[in-house]
C-alpha cells in the first residue's frame, strides 16, 4: 500500500503564493514520475506539472512561468510552488505518483486525497 499526504492548500488572494507538498509513504521501491493535478468545480481534472525521477519538469501552459515544480527523491516528497496566482487557479489540487513497490514490477498510480487552493479576486 502506498499513501500520498498533500499539505499546504489555502485561502489567499489574487497575486499571493501557496507552497503544496506531497509526501509518499508505504511500500515503495522507488518512483518515477511525480505530478499536480487540479479539478475545478465542474470542470475536468487536468495536469498542472510534472517531474520525472531524474528532474525534467512539464507544465501547463496556463501556469507557464508562474508555478514551480520541485522534488525531493530522499524525502519522497514533491512540491508546488505557486506564485502570482489567479482566482482561476481555484481548485482541489491532486498528487500522483507513479510508484514501483518492488524491484522488477510495474509502476502503478497512486493519487492523494486532494486540498483545497482558493484564491480570492
Amino acid at each position: 500500500q502506498v499513501q500520498l499526504v498533500e499539505s499546504g492548500g489555502g485561502l489567499v488572494q489574487a497575486g499571493g503564493s501557496l507552497r503544496l507538498s506531497c509526501a509518499a509513504s508505504g511500500r515503495i521501491f522507488s518512483i518515477n514520475t511525480m505530478g499536480w493535478y487540479r479539478q475545478a468545480p465542474g470542470k475536468q481534472r487536468e495536469l498542472v506539472a510534472s517531474i520525472t525521477s531524474g528532474g525534467s519538469a512539464d507544465y501547463a501552459d496556463s501556469v507557464k512561468g508562474r508555478f514551480t515544480i520541485s522534488r525531493d527523491n530522499a524525502k519522497k516528497t514533491v512540491y508546488l510552488q505557486m506564485n502570482s496566482l489567479k482566482p482561476e487557479d481555484t481548485a482541489v489540487y491532486y498528487c500522483k505518483a507513479r510508484v514501483v513497490s518492488a524491484p522488477g514490477g510495474y509502476d502503478l498510480p497512486a493519487w492523494g486525497q486532494g486540498t483545497q487552493v482558493t484564491v480570492s479576486s
